[in-house]
This record gives C-alpha cells, structure tokens and sequence, in this order.
C-alpha cells in the first residue's frame, strides 16, 4: 500500500509543534527571543541563557509565535519563587518572573541603546533607574474586562494580544482594594444573575469595571461601564458593594453602547456617593473624576513631579509652560513657585479638570488652553519674552516635529522631557538638540514593574551662543 506524502507531512510538522530553544536575548517588550532555522523565536516569560520547550503557536515568514511550556535551565535572573499564578496566561507582565534589581538593569539599558541609536552623545550619563517601593500593587488603577464562561462571570484583563478574558480578581500589581472590589462585585454579579456583554451577539449588559484608588487615603472610586442603562439591578449593587468594601466612596454607571473597543461612552450617571476623588500627589490635591486619566503609579508620579520641580528651580519672576498637561499635574507643581504657568491640552475635559484642579489648590497663577500643541504654542501670551522653562509630557509616540520647532524658536532656558517610549524621546531629543538645546541629565523612573515599560525625564540647556 502506498503512502500518503501528506500525511507524513501532517505528522512531521505535528513533532515540529514542540522546540527547544535558547534564548539570546530581549525585544523592547520584554519577550524572550531565540534563532531557529532562519527565523527568530519569540518566548514570552524566557530571558537570556534560558534553556526552553516551547510549543509553536504559529509560524509566520519571519518569526515564530510560541507558548512557553517549561524552562529547562535557569537564567540567574530568574525569581526562586512565582508572583503570579497566571503568568503564562494573561501575559500582561512579561518580566514579572525576573528578579527586580535586573529588571530596573534592563531598563536602564533600553534607554542607553535608544540613545546611542540616534548617536546622542555629550557629557551626561544615563542614571539608575529609581525603584517604584513596593515593585508590586503599585497599580492604583484598573479597567476590568466582565465576561461569561460556561454560565460563570468572569472578571479580568484580557490575555496579551487577544480578546480572550482571564479571570483575575488576584492581580499581584493591582493595588489590593482593586482585588477586593473585583471580588465583591464579581460575587455579587454572579449571584444577581445580571447580564454580561457578548461583543459577538452584541447583547448584555456590564461591559467593563473600572475602579481607580487613591494609595494616600485608601479610598476608591468604582465605575461600571454597560451597554445601556440599568436603572434596575446597579443601584442595588453599588449599595450592596459600598457596604461590603467601606473605603469605596463613589460608585457610577458609564454607558457605552458601541460595537468598538472604546471602553467609555460619553454619558456618566452617578449612582451612590461622592463624585470624584481626591488624590494628594506630594504638596498637590488632584480632584480625579471617573472619566479623567492619570497616573497609573502614583507614588512614581509623585517622585516624578518632584523631580520636575526640583531640576526646574523655578523663581517667582519665572515663566514656564507645560505641553501635554493632562489633568495638571506638572503645571500645579511648578506654579508653586513660578510667576505664571501655562498648560496646554488636546482634551477639553482634561483642561476642565486641570482648571477644577488649579482652584482646589487656591492657585490662581495658572491658565490652561485646549487645542494643538504647536498652535497653541504659537499664541501663548508670553508678552515677547522667552520661557524659562518648557516641559513636555507626550503621548508614546512622543512629539510632532513642529511642536519641538515651535518650541525652540520660543527659546526657552530650560527643556524637560517627561517621556514613556525610549524610541521617541531619542528621536526628539535629536531634533532638540540640533536646534540648539544640550541634554545635561537623564533619569529613568520605573513606573511599571513586571513590565518593559520605563519612563524617562531629561534635563535640557539652551546652549549659550
């Protein structure tokens, strides 16, 4: 009887399902990377000097996709004990099986490679990473993904590069009142039988929970966001887990009836407690509403922002203006010694907060403007002077390159770049500094521990003529 080629063929790339590989080094996400046959093996959970199995989980032109199954030598990295029970699984924090003293070396490394890439050279050295204390719960924000599985609510994060939910109601880097409040509200939602959102019926109510605290007061701020309006089963709910978990003081309904993966929709109701929360960021109160951003890490934004202020030295002739100010932060920590501080914004309610949040701190030195950068930029009434300082906090992609232009034809004394992608601060650094600007230093801050992420805040000079 003859044989069937295919059939070998099935079988032979069935025994191919399973590699060992070594890996040789870390991609910019953190994920183990490891050459096999002309292509490169990407291992999340793996690092340098690892001995691995990994089943192949798909096979492209280039690279292939794996799922770590077991690591057969130790790299000295490596943490003796596991934080988190499905790392493997969520793939949200691909360092977390690292020791954290070689994380922050990695990091730091990452700023230093993206640098010498754009050959930025000059006499400043790139510092040590400031450890985020404690380098786990540090997250004081969380967006909850609802769920059902076989007739169970699940609540958690998605699994890293898919819509595949993971229940986590236990996360080692969420803050522990997020886990708290996740539990009870997943009881609960169980036990009342309420709807859950199926994005491919398009049916059910609770879509996603958020819940953000304050680590100074122990306080949280919980928001369900739903499909449509559920005047009968939430209120119930918001007493109910505002009696089981105390430290929750304000609990609303965000209503989100889009087919996409924007998580909020444009209407907030208020369904028991108060409307905001009060977070204290050093000498600074930011009043954070259920659709504000902010800091993730806030005792590392705190450092940040006294780090800001300190490098500035601002004098109370001093003028200084902060690009991308979010909900104000930067600006209110400088105007405590500047004459004046502008902020500008694309957001029109981040600049509302950013105004709210001036007043709450009784500082009547600041204005806030909402529009482009660069054209704002250009209209800001500086009286023909130039800026002492001119601080920039940009998304990941960092600045368009008529922001920086505008920038340094404002010649401001002072530039300080608060950055969270090496890649683009290096790329707007270059532009920066060929037009008349000289890094004097640069400190990474770890915000994000278990992940690659680090945000980077440079000192720049305007160079004397």
């Amino acid at each position: 009887m003859k044989k069937n080629p295919a059939k070998r063929k099935n079988s032979a790339e069935k025994k191919r399902e399973t590699l060992k590989l070594t890996i040789d080094r870390l991609d910019d996400e953190g994920i183990g990377l490891a050459p096999h046959e002309h292509r490169t093996a990407l291992v999340q959970g793996a690092f340098p000097g690892e001995t691995v199995l990994v089943d192949v989980e798909h096979t492209g032109r280039t690279h292939i996709f794996t799922n770590l199954r077991k690591v057969l030598r130790n790299a000295p990295e490596r943490t003796a004990n596991t934080l988190c029970q499905k790392e493997l699984s969520c793939l949200g924090c691909p360092l977390i099986g690292m020791k954290y003293i070689d994380q922050l070396r990695y990091k730091q490394q990452k700023v230093v490679t993206a640098l010498n890439d754009q050959q930025l050279t000059g006499k400043f050295s790139v510092a040590d990473v400031i450890p985020s204390d404690p380098p786990t719960g540090y997250r004081a924000s969380a967006k909850l993904v609802f769920s059902r599985k076989r007739e169970k609510v699940e609540l958690g994060l998605y699994r890293r590069g898919s819509h595949q939910v993971i229940d986590c109601t236990d996360c080692p880097v969420h803050h522990p009142l997020i886990n708290r409040v996740a539990a009870v509200v997943r009881e609960e939602v169980e036990r009342q039988r309420i709807s859950v959102y199926n994005p491919i019926h398009q049916r059910g109510c609770l879509r996603y929970l958020l819940v953000r605290v304050s680590p100074i007061s122990g306080k949280a701020l919980v928001t369900f966001v739903s499909n449509f309006r559920d005047l009968k089963d939430l209120p119930g709910v918001a007493k109910w887990l505002m009696r089981k978990v105390p430290e929750v003081i304000g609990v609303h309904e965000n209503v989100n009836s889009s087919n996409g993966n924007v998580i909020l929709g444009s209407e907030t109701l208020k369904l028991m407690g108060l409307p905001d929360l009060i977070e204290q960021i050093g000498d600074i109160r930011l009043r954070i509403s259920p659709e504000s951003f902010f800091q993730i890490n806030t005792l590392q934004a705190t450092r940040i922002y006294q780090l800001v202020r300190s490098w500035a030295a601002l004098g109370k002739h001093d003028t200084a203006v902060d690009l991308y100010c979010g909900i104000g932060g930067i600006a209110l920590h400088l105007a405590q010694d500047a004459e004046q501080v502008f902020g500008i914004e694309y957001v029109r309610e981040a600049v509302r907060n950013a105004e709210d949040n001036a007043q709450l701190n009784e500082l009547r030195n600041c204005r806030f403007f909402a529009g482009d950068a660069a054209e704002e930029l250009e209209r800001l009434p500086l009286g023909g002077k130039a800026p002492t300082l001119i601080t920039l906090n940009p998304p990941r992609k960092g600045c368009a390159e008529e922001v920086l232009l505008t920038l340094c034809r404002l010649q401001p004394h002072q530039v300080i770049y608060v950055s969270c992608a090496p890649d683009s601060l290096a790329r707007d650094l270059k532009i920066l500094t060929a037009n008349g600007y000289k890094i004097d230093k640069v400190q990474p801050v770890d915000m994000f521990p278990q992940t690659a992420h680090v945000e980077t805040v440079v000192h720049l000079r305007r160079r004397e003529a």
